[in-house]
């Protein structure tokens, strides 16, 4: 049965649609401006199964852009709050939190036995991002890829598309030579824009770490990237084609 929740859900789309989200199991890696937002828009579409993952804990420089980011929750683990507002907003939610670093034998272990009917790369350092990827594609799983929002602020430049049809982005200049190393050159979906960043808007801090440098950001890019991520997704599992931009 469609719980009353989704009745403007079920309106738009029709029973089958929304009985086949239903059925769906979705992982999402990284919770931070993009995956939290992407990680909602899924949930609130009806997916009746995920598994979110992130080690990191909400720092209040987080609150411009990032779901999890409120006063009240600074300092706690970003898929816990995920997770409880994930609950809140479908209690029928099958839901796996994972408070880890996703790299190396996690990826493996992760991908292992989940039948996932489509993987979320919201990851936000170059190895295990390359990794995780590799490992979808090595299975078949259905993934799309969410590259760099910080520094950007024209929503109207944001593309689905691609990787081997990324331009004038770092990230995906990046993630494009990383793939190319494994064999990977095309057939991954991803979200990007190619709009310059201002190099004086990026700083090189330890307080980045895992990465080298923190990046300015604005708080409507990064759901915007979440929301172009999510409908992948969500359009993908009902298998409608897209009329817009190439994926």
């Amino acid at each position: 049965m469609i719980p009353y929740w989704m009745s403007r859900t079920q309106l738009l789309l029709g029973d089958k649609p929304i009985e086949t989200l239903m059925s769906k199991n979705v992982l999402v890696v990284g919770l931070g401006g993009v995956g939290g937002i992407c990680a909602e828009m899924i949930a609130r579409a009806g997916v009746g199964k995920m598994t979110i993952v992130d080690n990191d804990s909400v720092d209040l420089s987080n609150t411009n852009r990032q779901i999890p980011a409120l006063h009240s929750t600074a300092g706690k683990l970003k898929a816990e709050v995920m997770a409880e507002r994930l609950k809140d907003i479908n209690p029928a939610l099958e839901l796996t939190v994972l408070a880890q670093y996703v790299k190396d034998e996690l990826i493996e272990i992760l991908l292992a036995d989940s039948n996932f009917d489509y993987a979320v790369d919201c990851i936000d350092t170059l190895g295990p991002k390359v990794q995780f990827i590799k490992a979808c594609k090595d299975r078949d799983i259905p993934i799309v890829t969410s590259l760099g929002a910080g520094g950007k602020v024209d929503p109207t430049l944001v593309q689905i598309t691609d990787i081997s049809k990324t331009y004038q982005c770092t990230l995906a200049r990046y993630v494009r030579k990383r793939l190319h190393g494994v064999g990977i050159y095309n057939g991954l979906q991803v979200v990007f824009s190619p709009e310059v960043i201002d190099a004086e808007r990026v700083v090189v801090s330890e307080k980045a770490f895992p990465k080298k440098s923190i990046i300015g950001t604005i708080s409507y890019m990064p759901a915007i990237f979440g929301c172009m991520v999510a409908s992948v997704v969500i359009r993908g599992l009902m298998q409608v084609p897209d009329q817009g931009n190439a994926i």
